[in-house]
């Protein structure tokens, strides 16, 4: 019934009790996962886990976050986003949060391997799974720049784990985009993201934990899994104004149609 678009259940905190997990999955009706990498090093273990069960899928890339890992030349990507299971390229973008004594300019490295990416979803005709955090500009201008605006030709892609302004989400879906929300969305203060929630179109929703992180309340502090999806769906189904189920399935729908012709 449920569709998890954006979950790590390759870390620790999870893949340790992962029968659990699965379990727990099970019970509450979230039939699909999209498994995601973020370092080169863990996409091993990420593309085993998809290829294991026939209800997870698995992407290619590396965490805008990570330093020290191992830097993704186009062909690494290439290679490991034609293997089976594998339906997505990311997760990708750019992050200034953390910029400490750094400037943007210092980022350029980010950026490089952003464009890395794109180039490689563009050659695959896989969606990009795109992580922007105080970097919107950038990453949208980037976007333009690769030719991500929307085309026959494009990538497209999904802004995961939406917490930017209404007016990047205009951008992006401008551009052909889907914008995924997370546990964020039930958060008290997250007045600003869901009204965000509440104007983007029916067919370009998505739902997803981040899980381990970002446990949608009423378990906001603990560790997040997949089984948590529904109250997602459930605060979406609130701003919008109609059953859970409804959005359910308008969010399994919109994954289908993301990542068509290569769910397999």
């Amino acid at each position: 019934m449920f569709t998890d678009s954006h979950c790590h259940l390759t870390y620790l905190e999870l893949a340790t009790q992962l029968p659990a997990v699965l379990q727990d999955m099970a019970r509450a009706r979230v039939d699909r996962a999209l498994c995601i990498c973020t370092t080169l090093e863990e996409f091993a273990a990420v593309h085993a886990l998809a290829v294991q069960h026939d209800n997870i899928w698995a992407t290619v890339g590396v965490h805008p976050d990570n330093e020290g890992v191992q830097e993704p030349g186009l062909q690494d990507l290439l290679t490991r986003g034609q293997l089976p299971k594998v339906i997505g390229i990311g997760e990708t973008g750019l992050d200034y949060y953390r910029l400490g004594q750094r400037s943007v300019a210092d980022m350029a490295w980010q950026r490089e391997r952003f464009r890395t990416h794109i180039r490689a979803a563009r050659q695959l005709a896989k969606p990009l799974v795109i992580h922007t955090r105080s970097a919107s500009s950038d990453t949208l201008a980037i976007l333009r720049e690769e030719g991500e605006t929307g085309g026959a030709d494009c990538a497209g892609g999904v802004f995961h784990c939406f917490t930017e302004t209404a007016e990047v989400a205009r951008a992006a879906l401008d551009m052909g985009f889907y914008i995924s929300f997370s546990g964020i969305l039930t958060f008290k203060n997250a007045h600003d993201i869901r009204e965000v929630a509440a104007f983007v179109p029916m067919e370009r929703l998505l739902i997803e934990t981040d899980s381990p992180y970002l446990a949608p309340m009423p378990y906001r502090g603990k560790t997040n899994n997949p089984s948590y999806v529904p109250f997602v769906a459930a605060c979406l189904a609130e701003i919008r104004h109609c059953p859970v189920e409804h959005i359910a399935q308008v969010t399994r729908d919109n994954f289908d149609a993301l990542f068509k012709g290569v769910l397999a």
